[in-house]
């Protein structure tokens, strides 16, 4: 079974174990997905199936949305509320001090990945070090927070709501450290929804259960690849052409129509059967990128 699924992940179940309940419920083994997200947190989850593996990296859009709830005044070895409190402090800032600290982290910042996460350091993931205790030194990055707005404030519980929309690699969990950090004490993530991701919105989600109940009366319908690959510009090719982009051959840039500018394109054959994607890298040839195979 060849397609996309937006799947909205439930609260309680890791990454891994979601893609171990679709497979059985599409009967399919290759499956994978563009982004993990940690147990506690739900939401967005862009599952590939059968040859729509192929294309997981050429997903556009890998800007992210969520929203996220915290907790001032504490601090936590995974810095999150499931992990183990480290620290408690006082909380003297007002919620016109948080908005303020929150403005500060908007556009271009610093994050060091935290060590309950899923990047390599020397071979290793940075959670199987933490589970034994030990804390290694991480690569800073550079990630963008293009909006941080605070949607509701509970200043007495010292409990905040904030929608972020940032670039792919951004830890929020790190981001609630560091604003709490600047108030001087300290701050945890307590819930966390992705409501945005590769151009899907929460809103096009499915659960689970849904999935289950479709592929029990039958009417389970993935999306298909090509639609997931709508931002790129496509193009149609002769059937001689097809069966040679189909084989792996790159195709000369004058003999295709309407792929003059650099970049990706769909490529369909005169059937409007969809090929896989092209790459039109400035040389003279339309190049083979990936090629679909349903």
């Amino acid at each position: 079974m060849t397609g996309i699924i937006v799947l909205n992940k439930p609260e309680g179940i890791t990454s891994f174990r979601a893609i171990a309940i679709l497979r059985r419920i599409l009967n399919e083994k290759k499956i994978g997905h563009s982004g993990t997200l940690d147990p506690m947190a739900t939401g967005v989850m862009t599952v590939l199936a059968g040859g729509a593996t192929r294309f997981c990296e050429l997903l556009p859009s890998h800007d992210k949305a969520y929203e996220a709830t915290l907790k001032l005044g504490i601090t936590t070895d995974t810095l999150d509320i499931t992990g183990e409190v480290t620290n408690t402090r006082q909380v003297t800032s007002t919620a016109e001090d948080f908005r303020k600290a929150c403005d500060g982290f908007k556009g271009e910042i610093t994050q060091v990945p935290p060590m309950y996460s899923a990047v390599s350091v020397n071979g290793r993931r940075l959670y199987d070090l933490a589970r034994e205790g030990k804390e290694v030194e991480r690569p800073e990055r550079q990630v963008t927070i293009y909006k941080l707005e605070v949607t509701d404030v509970n200043e007495e519980e010292n409990e905040y709501k904030i929608y972020v929309e940032c670039s792919s690699g951004t830890y929020i969990r790190t981001l609630i450290a560091d604003i709490g950090e600047v108030l001087g004490c300290g701050a945890v993530l307590t819930k966390l929804n992705r409501v945005k991701a590769n151009g899907f919105n929460i809103s096009e989600a499915v659960t689970i259960e849904e999935l289950e109940e479709a592929a029990k009366d039958g009417s389970l319908q993935l999306m298909s690849v090509d639609k997931a690959l709508s931002e790129y510009p496509e193009v149609t090719v002769s059937e001689a052409q097809a069966k040679r982009f189909s084989n792996g051959g790159e195709l000369s840039l004058e003999r295709v129509k309407n792929c003059k500018a650099k970049g990706l394109y769909r490529v369909y054959g005169p059937d409007g059967k969809f090929l896989g994607i092209g790459d039109n890298d400035g040389s003279e040839n339309l190049n083979v990128k990936r090629v679909y195979v349903g």
